[in-house]
This record gives structure tokens, sequence and C-alpha cells, in this order.
């Protein structure tokens, strides 16, 4: 595959200016976007290819657009020659060790489970990238968002129902914002773990007081949701499921406001 130029005039684009810091190749959405905040104009190289998707995306279009992307292959990683590889840690190790013996170093990020998990991410980044400071910044926002949009008092039950009509576990990152923002979790006092399947018969039957839905499926559009008494239904935008960094701030922001028309 080649490489994807669309959109890559910018901070993101290689001709922009000398970098500070290493050159980086980011193959990982998710460190896509923390990088695209700390990393230095002409540092970041390429962006993954997800990040140019909507529906894989945790960037806006218009981040996306300031950067170029690459499908991951070790031979446009070669035609960048970044100091460093950022990629996830699902990636194949046949890619991994090749580009390792052609002498680049990779790093890898496995999703953040929690908030904490996640400042961590963003702070080791920025260490790499030679921009501690940049990553301390960002950091600062994400507590300070969090801070600010923590819930006090009792507890809303409420379910996200995600692509697929699964449900997050109560390891995922969103379930530690939900915690945070005053939400109780209806899927695990039920039983549900992380990826379970929500039926639509099993909301009709025993609904939660809020319904985040994620999804587009047939069900988590039904007609008989609507007849359902009490039950408040709310969009939550896929872009802010998966990633952490910056992620959290807007993630956050939409629990709160959720929760705030709900009391």
């Amino acid at each position: 595959m080649g490489l994807l130029l669309a959109g890559c005039a910018g901070s993101g684009d290689p001709s922009s200016g000398n970098a500070s810091g290493p050159t980086i190749v980011s193959l990982n959405p998710c460190t896509d976007a923390v990088l695209a905040e700390v990393a230095a104009p002409g540092q970041l190289l390429a962006i993954s290819h997800y990040s140019k998707d909507p529906r894989a995306s945790s960037m806006s279009e218009s981040d996306a657009a300031r950067f170029a992307a690459t499908g991951g292959t070790v031979e446009e990683v070669i035609a960048l020659e970044p100091d460093l590889v950022i990629a996830s840690t699902f990636i194949a190790p046949a890619t991994r060790n090749a580009l390792e013996k052609l002498g680049f170093t990779v790093e890898t990020f496995g999703a953040a489970a929690t908030v904490d998990d996640s400042i961590a991410q963003v702070r080791r980044l920025a260490a790499l990238a030679g921009r501690e400071e940049a990553g301390a910044v960002l950091v600062g926002e994400i507590e300070q968002a969090i801070a600010d949009l923590s819930a006090d008092g009792n507890e809303i039950e409420a379910v996200l129902w995600q692509p697929g009509g699964i449900v997050p576990g109560e390891g995922a990152l969103v379930s530690d914002l939900m915690r945070r923002t005053g939400f109780g979790s209806y899927s695990a006092k039920r039983g549900l773990a992380q990826a379970d399947y929500l039926p639509l018969e099993q909301v009709v039957a025993d609904p939660p007081d809020v319904l985040l839905v994620a999804g587009s499926e047939a069900g988590q559009d039904h007609p008989v949701l609507d007849t359902l008494p009490g039950l408040r239904r709310e969009s939550f935008d896929t872009r802010l499921l998966y990633c952490g960094g910056p992620t959290i701030i807007e993630a956050a922001a939409r629990l709160a406001e959720i929760r705030g028309s709900s009391t």
C-alpha cells in the first residue's frame, strides 16, 4: 500500500520545518491522537490509516487531515526513515522483527484501561518524543477536565451499547470514565463482561435509567425503545470509546453533559 498523502499539509508535514526531537511514525490510532498533541511541527511524519477512517479514529477529521498516513507496512516506514516507530502491542511479530532488523527503534503501547494508565502513556510518549513539557501540559488538561467533571451524589445506572450490540468490561477506559462522571454500571450488575452481547430483549425487559447508544445495529434504534417509561437514550460518539489522551477530555465532557441532564 502506498503512502496516503491526502491532507498532509500543516504541522504534520515533514517539510514544515526541522523536527525538535526524534522523527516518528505512529502505527497506532491511540498514540496518533496523543502525538498529534505533543509532537513538535515536522516531528510526526505519519499516523496510522485508522485515524483517517471516522469509524476507527479517535481524532477529528480536521486533526487527522494535518498528517500523512501509512497502512503500516514495512516498505512505507522505510520510505519515511523515522527515528522511532510507535506501534500497538498487537503489531505483527514479523513486521516488528523486520523493522528492528533494519535498524528502526520500535516502541509498543497497549490499550489504557484507566485514566491513570492513559496519563502514564501520555508521559511515556512525550518522553520518547523528547517533549516532556508538552506532555505535562496535556496531562494537566486531562487531570483538570476529570476534576471539573467528576460527579458527586447518587449514581445513575447506565449501559453503554457499543457497535455490534456489545458492552464494555469493567476494565475498559470508558467504564472508568463512566464511574468518574457518576454512572453506575448496568452491565456489571447483571454479570456482563467485556464484549458481551446485550440483546434488545434484555433492554426491554430490564431497562437501565440511561441507555448510551454508540452503535447502529437495528435493535439499537428499535421503535420499542420509545415505549419504555423512564428510559433515556443518548448517543455516544464511537470516536470516544477506545482511546485515552486528549480523547478523555471530550469523552468525560460528553458523559458529564448526559449525567447533568439526567438529574
